[in-house]
């Protein structure tokens, strides 16, 4: 039996690949890797981003705090 391919899905119905994530959001593979696993197994493309964007606004705060110090 051949999978079936939509045809009309547009790309931001689609899960990101795990390079083109981490290219779009400036992360590491892994970290991108954990970002994607953390989001569920077919996760949307919005949020997906919402999470990146989350995890890069905790690391900025964190890097604030301790140059704080």
């Amino acid at each position: 039996m051949q999978p079936q391919i939509d045809i009309g899905a547009l790309p931001e119905d689609q899960p990101y690949e795990v390079t083109s994530f981490a290219r779009r959001h400036g992360l590491t593979i892994p970290v991108a890797d954990a970002v994607l696993f953390a989001k569920g197994p077919s996760p949307s493309r919005a949020a997906c981003d919402t999470a990146a964007l989350a995890l890069l606004c905790a690391v900025a705060q964190y890097a604030r705090k301790q140059g704080g110090r």
